[in-house]
């Protein structure tokens, strides 16, 4: 199924890339990716746009345990249906988790879920700030023992403020509803991430400060992480990027390193 998919995904890389650019003046490529927040924009009407995790892999030692995960080609399909509101669909497509105990090693691979969202564009304002409301839900498609098998949903408000100099100030306040560690019930789960970016040229550096707080019956789990992100824009259509995480609590993954690429069509 994994091959199946990275197919389709160069299929359609390949298309977009064929496709003759729209006469109409399109709005500044703004993908959701990378790091932890979310852009507070929209697409345009009738245009799609192809965003992929390309490769990302997070070191956590905790324990006595070592364990990686490593992802591979997890895209983010979207469609502009209006001039404020776009539909998008994520899939992670091939999902490898390795435990080490010092003394024995597991292994399992397989498909993660998928996740459909919208998002609402209601500001619409050329001033400085932007921001946009994204519900979305999470369908438990992932192989077993790789998720919670479990139907999820939440809701972003992504924000952006102009400061000029090319220098921007972002927040994503999210709201997830999320399935208690018990099997049954429901909790909520607080996540922020506020970001500084700037421009230069073709290029943007951006740094994050990304915290999420579970409310589990079972307890409180606090998690904290820093992190810093690079992107490089050499058409109008097309970006690559990458990025680091580095993880600030026992809680929270150590260190994650990815980079992806984004195409508009």
């Amino acid at each position: 199924m994994r091959f199946n998919t990275i197919a389709v995904l160069a299929a359609a890389a390949v298309i977009f890339g064929a496709m003759p650019a729209s006469a109409q003046e399109l709005r500044p490529l703004c993908p959701d990716r990378p790091g932890k927040g979310t852009s507070p924009c929209t697409l345009d009407p009738g245009h799609f746009q192809l965003e992929v995790d390309a490769f990302d892999i997070t070191f956590t030692r905790s324990g006595g345990t070592s364990t990686d995960l490593y992802v591979v080609a997890a895209p983010t399909l979207k469609y502009g249906l209006t001039g404020s509101v776009d539909v998008e669909l994520s899939f992670v497509s091939y999902l490898n988790a390795q435990a080490y105990d010092g003394v024995s090693a597991q292994s399992l691979d397989g498909h993660g879920d998928l996740s459909l969202r919208g998002k609402w564009n209601f500001l619409e304002s050329d001033g400085p700030l932007s921001a946009v409301v994204e519900p979305f839900v999470k369908i438990p498609t992932a192989t077993r023992a790789l998720g919670n098998g479990a139907l999820e949903e939440g809701v972003v408000l992504p924000l952006s403020y102009d400061l000029g100099q090319n220098w921007s100030l972002s927040s994503t306040p999210e709201l997830d509803l999320l399935l208690n560690a018990s099997g049954t019930g429901r909790h909520a789960t607080a996540v922020n991430v506020v970001g500084l970016g700037r421009a230069m040229g073709a290029f943007t550096l951006g740094t994050e400060l990304w915290t999420s707080q579970d409310f589990d019956p079972r307890g409180v789990t606090s998690q904290y992480s820093f992190d810093l992100d690079a992107t490089w824009q050499p058409l109008r259509d097309f970006q690559l990027d990458g990025g680091v995480n580095f993880g600030l609590n026992r809680n929270t993954p150590d260190v994650q390193v990815y980079v992806g690429v984004s195409q508009r069509a």
